[in-house]
């Protein structure tokens, strides 16, 4: 039987072929679903959706809308408001249809102009940090998703989670702006602590500073995450960077 034919397996259309779209586009493959398309704009994506998705044809965003019972909007932040009202003012949305975007700061209020229509509205974040290639699909499992939707289809949002590899994580829609100053918060300093650190050291003459500290770094990071929950390992701190994706200002479609 055909992946499109099993039962509760849904047509899903990604736009956006940056690290992040095209890696979940290829979960949710792998668990069953079929993939009817995904939009790719600069060369990179084009290449990454290339590599990740050779048999996935690269099509217009209205052609995905018109094709997916499940569209998943994973572009920068950014760039989301105007995508998802310009899709609702060429009447895009079907009733019924699934929206899932991967933004960290926003909850389903972003998505109203879709539900408006009739879509139902999902938001999902994974906290990990993509490289956009197959290494991530193994990474994702165990990675905490953070889900927010209205109560009825909060279940949806958790189920695709899950179909992932993922653990979900129930964040209010109130609480979405918090959620992502915190990942945003994490990934910031710890960055900015390790490209600091490894500057010492190459400056003195060690050569492979990244190698050297690792190993402190890791040790640091698990101990400090252990303080407040001591199941918590070091790959779950992380987050989402679509910026280099090459998507047009404005989100025109």
């Amino acid at each position: 039987m055909r992946a499109d034919q099993r039962a509760g397996r849904l047509g899903v259309g990604t736009v956006g072929a940056g690290r992040v779209g095209a890696v979940l586009a290829s979960a949710l493959g792998g668990a069953g679903h079929a993939l009817t398309g995904i939009a790719a704009v600069s060369d990179a994506s084009r290449e990454r959706a290339a590599a990740m998705l050779p048999e996935v044809p690269v099509l217009t965003i209205p052609e995905i809308v018109e094709r997916s019972e499940l569209v998943l909007l994973a572009v920068p932040a950014d760039e989301l408001p105007s995508l998802v009202e310009g899709l609702a003012a060429a009447n895009a949305w079907r009733p019924g249809q699934l929206v899932v975007h991967t933004a960290a700061r926003y909850g389903v209020g972003v998505l109203e102009p879709a539900f408006r229509a009739g879509a139902i509205p999902l938001a999902i974040h994974p906290a990990m940090s993509f490289t956009g290639t197959s290494i991530d699909l193994g990474r994702l499992a165990g990675t905490w998703f953070a889900v927010t939707a209205p109560a009825p289809v909060l279940p949806i949002a958790q189920a695709l989670v899950v179909e992932m590899g993922g653990e979900p994580i129930v964040v209010a829609d109130s609480d979405r702006p918090a959620y992502a100053e915190a990942i945003d918060t994490a990934v910031s300093f710890s960055t900015a602590i390790v490209d600091q650190a490894t500057g010492i050291l190459e400056r003195i003459g060690i050569g492979r500073a990244g190698a050297v500290l690792a190993p402190l770094v890791r040790s640091s990071v698990e101990n400090a995450l252990a303080r407040h929950d001591p199941g918590v390992g070091i790959e779950g701190a992380a987050t989402i960077d679509e910026a280099d994706d090459g998507w047009p200002s404005g989100g025109a479609v």
